[in-house]
C-alpha cells in the first residue's frame, strides 16, 4: 500500500531536471528558508569515502548506542524503504513525520529548481534539529565539497574512508581530482580520521588538512588496524585494543573496523564502546547472509549472500570475502547499472566464482541490460555465463544444478533493495 511520503517524493523527483548537480546554492537558499537547521544539529560526525561510509557509520553507531548515547544516522540511497535513510535518535523515522516534513519542505521551496537528493537533506537536517540527541552522524551523498551535506560550519568530527575511482562524471577522471572533493568535507581546526589510502589520495588530504590547520588521525601514521589469531587489534597513541573481528563479514571491514574505534577514540569513548562497535554493527547488503524469506525458503540448500558493492573496490573485497570463506561451489547473481565500471568490478570476481547470471535491475532506467551484463562477464574471464529474466529464476536454475551451492546476488545497491524488498 502506498504512503502519503511516496507521493510526496515522487513529486520532488520533478523539481530538477537532473538527479545529481552538484553545488551548494539551493541547499543554502531552502536551509534558510526553513530557519537554519544545520546551526543547531546535535554534534555531526561528517563521513565521507568511496567505499566503506556506511560500514564506518553503522560501527560507530552501535559504539555511541552501547555507550548510552542517543544518534541520529543519514544514510543514502536507501534499499527497501526511503524511512532507512533518517534515524531519529536510534529509529528510524515514522511515515507521519517523514511525511509532515517532506510536506514542508516542498511548500518552503515554493516550486523551484532542487534535486530530489537536496530537498531530502534539507527534511533529514530538519529531523535532526528538532528530536534531541548526542551525536549526528552523515554520511556524504557523493563526493563531499559540493554535497548537499556539506553545509556544517564546525562538525565534531570528520571522517575519509578509503577513496577509489567511482563517479567520475561528477568527481573527476583521477584519484588526487576525486580526493579532492571528499576532502572537501575538512573543516578548520576539525579532527579528521582517515582510513587506507593510495599515496596520491592520502598527499591531497594531507595537503588540504595542513592548510586548514585539521588535526589528521591517519591509518597507518597514527593508528593502526589488522587481524591478529582470530582477533582485531587496535592500535593508536593511547594504547592497545583486543577486540572481537567484526560481525560485518569480509577483510575490508577490519579497515572500516580501524577507522570507527579511531573516531570512537578521537570522541573519547571507551573500550566498552569499541567492542560494541565492531560485535553489534548491523548494515544490510553488505554481504548479508538470507537465511529466511521467499526467495530463500525457495532453494532451501542454498547459501544465499548478497552485496551492493558496484565499483572495482567493492568487487576486490567481495572477492576477498568469497576467497576466506569455507570452500563451496560459488555462482554469481548480477545486475549492474550502465553507468559503472563493469569489467573493474568483474574482474577480481572471476576466480572466486563458478558462473555468473546475469539479471536487469527491473524498474531502474539505467540498468544495464542482462545482455550486455553476460558479454561484459565473458571478456572479463567467467567461463559459464547464463541471462536470466529475474533474481528469482536464476536462483531456481542454480539451485536445480547445484543444490548444495553457495549463490551471491550482488552489483548494484538498486538490485540489492529490490532484493530485500521481494524477500520480505
Amino acid at each position: 500500500m502506498p504512503h502519503p511520503s511516496d507521493e510526496i517524493l515522487a513529486r520532488l523527483m520533478g523539481l530538477h531536471p537532473k538527479i545529481i548537480d552538484l553545488t551548494l546554492d539551493r541547499v543554502h537558499r531552502l536551509l534558510a528558508a526553513t530557519g537554519h537547521p544545520e546551526a543547531v544539529l546535535p554534534p555531526v560526525i561528517h563521513i565521507a569515502g568511496t567505499n566503506g561510509k556506511g560500514s564506518t557509520q553503522a560501527m560507530i553507531r552501535a559504539g555511541l548506542e552501547a555507550a548510552g548515547q542517543r544518534v541520529h544516522a543519514y544514510t543514502s540511497p536507501h534499499l527497501a524503504r526511503f524511512h532507512e535513510r533518517i534515524r531519529l535518535a536510534g529509529a528510524l523515522i515514522s511515515e507521519p513525520a517523514l511525511a509532515a516534513l517532506l510536506d514542508e519542505c516542498e511548500a518552503a521551496n515554493g516550486g523551484a529548481p532542487i534535486t530530489f537528493f537536496e530537498i531530502t537533506t534539507v527534511a533529514a537536517f530538519l529531523a535532526f534539529a528538532r528530536t534531541p540527541a548526542d551525536y549526528t552522524l552523515l554520511e556524504v551523498g557523493l563526493g563531499g565539497r559540493l554535497d548537499a551535506t556539506n553545509v556544517v560550519a564546525k562538525p565534531a568530527l570528520t571522517i575519509i574512508t578509503p577513496v577509489s575511482i567511482d563517479h567520475q562524471q561528477y568527481l573527476g577522471e583521477t584519484l588526487p581530482e576525486i580526493a579532492g572533493e571528499k576532502a572537501g568535507i575538512l573543516k578548520r581546526g576539525v579532527p579528521c580520521v582517515v582510513g587506507p589510502q593510495a599515496p596520491e589520495g592520502m598527499e591531497v588530504i594531507e595537503a588540504k588538512a595542513a592548510r586548514l590547520g585539521a588535526p589528521l588521525f591517519a591509518h597507518g601514521q597514527h593508528w593502526h588496524a589488522f587481524e591478529e589469531r582470530g582477533r582485531l587489534i587496535y592500535q593508536d597513541e593511547t594504547g592497545l585494543l583486543d577486540l572481537p573481528l567484526p560481525i560485518l563479514p569480509g577483510p575490508h571491514q577490519i579497515e572500516n573496523a580501524g577507522a570507527a574505534l579511531a573516531a570512537l577514540r578521537c570522541l573519547g569513548f571507551d573500550e566498552s564502546a569499541c567492542e560494541a562497535a565492531v560485535s553489534r554493527a548491523e548494515w544490510p547488503a553488505r554481504m548479508q547472509r538470507l537465511r529466511q524469506g521467499p526467495l530463500a525458503e525457495s532453494a532451501p540448500g542454498i547459501e544465499l549472500w548478497l552485496d551492493g558493492g558496484h565499483n572495482p573496490a567493492g568487487g576486490a573485497a567481495v572477492a576477498a570475502t568469497l576467497a576466506r570463506m569455507p570452500a563451496r561451489p560459488t555462482h554469481l547473481v548480477c545486475g549492474m547499472l550502465n553507468t559503472k565500471d563493469i569489467g573493474g568490478y568483474l574482474r577480481p570476481l572471476v576466480a572466486q566464482a563458478q558462473s555468473l547470471s546475469a539479471v536487469s535491475i527491473p524498474g531502474e532506467p539505467n540498468t544495464l541490460p542482462a545482455m550486455q551484463t553476460a558479454a561484459a562477464a565473458r571478456a572479463a574471464g567467467f567461463a559459464s555465463v547464463s541471462e536470466a529474466g529475474s533474481v528469482a529464476e536464476a536462483l531456481a536454475v542454480i539451485a536445480a544444478e547445484d543444490p548444495q551451492a553457495r549463490v551471491l546476488i550482488c552489483g548494484s545497491l538498486y538490485l540489492a533493495g529490490q532484493v530485500l524488498r521481494a524477500n520480505g
